[in-house]
């Protein structure tokens, strides 16, 4: 398995809508079918990050590939959205 790529609950909306366009409702909802198809799972992961003295909550999607090449071709067809927002954008 390789490194999981980490993105903001933003990113994974826009790049989550582009998918459903794509592809039918049971990828996206069958973790399976997502894996076989796409090459990845997704989760919800929570990190607690020190804003100002306080610790506070930041929520983010992580994308685990099982195949390195669907990893690739993902990162090139997505990089504009991962590339113009940042994670740092969660924290306020």
């Amino acid at each position: 398995m390789t490194k999981a790529v980490e993105l903001s609950l933003k990113q994974w909306a826009e790049i989550y809508q582009l998918i459903a366009k794509h592809y039918p409702p049971s990828v996206l909802l069958i973790r399976n079918r997502m894996k076989k198809v796409l090459g990845f799972t997704s989760r919800t992961h929570r990190s607690w990050v020190s804003v100002s003295g306080y610790y506070t909550p930041v929520e983010t999607i992580q994308l685990d590939f099982y195949d390195e090449s669907k990893r690739t071709m993902f990162l090139l067809r997505y990089s504009d959205i991962i590339g113009k927002t940042s994670l740092d954008s969660n924290i306020e």
